[in-house]
C-alpha cells in the first residue's frame, strides 16, 4: 500500500469513525485517529496500519464515552 493510500484509508476510519459516534465532535474523532496513526509512524510493515488504527480509535473512544 502507498502512503497516499494509507493516507487515504486512514481517513476514511475517521470518516466511519465520526458517523459511528456523531455524539462527540468530529474535530475530537480527528484528533483521537490522528494520535493513534502517529504511534504506528516507525513501523516497518505498513499494509494493517489502517485497521490497527481504527481498532484502537475504536478503544479510545469508547473510553472516553464510557462514563
Amino acid at each position: 500500500m502507498s502512503v497516499d493510500e494509507e493516507r487515504r484509508q486512514v481517513e476514511l476510519v475517521v470518516d466511519r469513525l465520526a458517523v459511528e459516534h456523531a455524539g462527540l465532535p468530529r474535530h475530537t474523532v480527528e484528533q483521537i485517529v490522528h494520535d493513534v496513526y502517529a504511534a504506528f509512524d516507525a513501523g516497518v510493515v505498513r499494509d494493517f496500519v489502517p485497521l490497527l488504527v481504527e481498532r484502537s480509535a475504536k478503544r479510545k473512544i469508547a473510553a472516553l464515552t464510557s462514563f
